[in-house]
């Protein structure tokens, strides 16, 4: 082979190289990957900032399950990922890093909703596309919002108690533990609890917004309303599964009866406290079908495309998931079967004879 042959030859490996490069980043949010991708997206950087530490569930499926479902998507790109640990001003520094980084997308879940609206003015300011997730931006529209639907939310697991507490034809009254103030999503789930508590027939004896929703805040707020209404108090609707675990940690050191107390979240703590009978219900909003739906709407805003809503909510093209409510009765069937938990996972000590008993293996 003369030189001038050596010179194509090698000119024509390097095109072929570059071309499967270009190809490694998939087309679609509906693909699995691969495609040509048409607008400069290799190596091309997503941030995906979470909100808080006091639930447990961004560290542990959020995170994961958004970057496997990026690197499906496009193998070479990045996930610049961060958790404000309930920080407002330690997010708005998270984002500002990620624009500087040339991040093509924000996928941002707000530690405060109002003050969300500041990020999402700046990355818009520079033509980078912000997706919601989990809890919206009402002040000033992301240019997408996935979530499930959090006023459903409140509501299904306030009927659920209602409807339990007037089967046992309990007598007294309920207390509410809110989420935290800041977040626009607790109050949506606020709402929907108050449309089944509000005309249930049960006198709401408070409520109480619960700040960073600390687990521990809302066990001193139950601890201070068990002393002033004592056996007055037949169920307790709390927010999500932090909260319901610290209103159930307050009765047990008062050393008296827990009543029903709801959920939100399905943590495997939660599941544990259901399958012992601590706590009546929870959600199930599986992570893996926001996250991955985040995951796809990123992709589309970062190779230009713009999706459509299913529904918009705050003037924001939106897609809210319907979750499912889980109590002893079903939790095999929705939490296990489903293959969303692990017997292994949840029924270990002292939860290992209450796993048996529903048949959980």
């Amino acid at each position: 082979m003369n030189r001038a042959q050596m010179r194509t030859t090698a000119f024509a490996a390097v095109a072929v190289l570059a071309g499967s490069v270009l190809a490694a980043c998939g087309s679609g949010a509906g693909s699995s990957g691969g495609g040509d991708t048409g607008g400069g997206t290799e190596n091309a950087k997503v941030a995906f900032l979470m909100p808080d530490l006091a639930s447990t569930r961004y560290e542990l499926q959020d995170k994961p399950l958004f970057e496997a479902r990026m690197k499906q998507l496009c193998p070479i790109c990045q996930v610049i990922y961060q958790n404000a640990d309930s920080d407002a001003a330690k997010q708005q520094q998270q984002a500002n890093s990620a624009l500087a980084q040339g991040v093509k997308a924000i996928v941002i879940d707000p530690v405060d909703s109002a003050a969300a609206a500041t990020i999402v003015k700046s990355a818009q300011s520079q033509q980078v596309p912000v997706i919601a997730y989990d809890r919206p931006v009402p002040a000033t529209p992301a240019d997408y919002y996935i979530s499930f639907d959090n006023e459903k939310i409140g509501s299904m697991i306030a009927q659920s108690l209602v409807d339990h507490l007037k089967a046992e034809n309990a007598e007294g009254g309920i207390l509410q533990v809110n989420g935290s103030p800041t977040d626009a999503a607790a109050g949506l789930i606020k709402k929907g609890i108050h449309s089944a508590v509000d005309p249930s027939g049960f006198k709401l004896l408070a409520e109480y917004d619960t700040p960073d929703w600390q687990p521990e805040k809302a066990q001193t707020w139950v601890s201070g309303q068990i002393t002033q209404f004592k056996d007055q108090i037949v169920g307790v609707v709390a927010a999500n599964d932090g909260t319901g675990g610290g209103s159930i940690a307050a009765f047990k050191a008062a050393g008296v009866k827990v009543p029903p107390i709801t959920g939100n979240d399905a943590e495997v703590a939660a599941a544990q406290r259901i399958i012992a009978g601590d706590q009546y219900n929870t959600i199930s909003k599986p992570i893996k079908i926001v996250a991955e739906a985040a995951a796809n709407v990123a992709w589309d805003f970062m190779q230009g495309k713009k999706p459509a809503g299913k529904s918009t909510l705050y003037n924001t093209p939106s897609e809210l998931f319907v979750p499912t409510v889980v109590t002893k009765e079903n939790a095999k069937e929705v939490l296990f079967d489903s293959g969303i938990m692990k017997a292994a996972d949840v029924c270990t000590g002292e939860y290992a004879k209450g796993c048996e008993e529903l048949g959980i293996k």
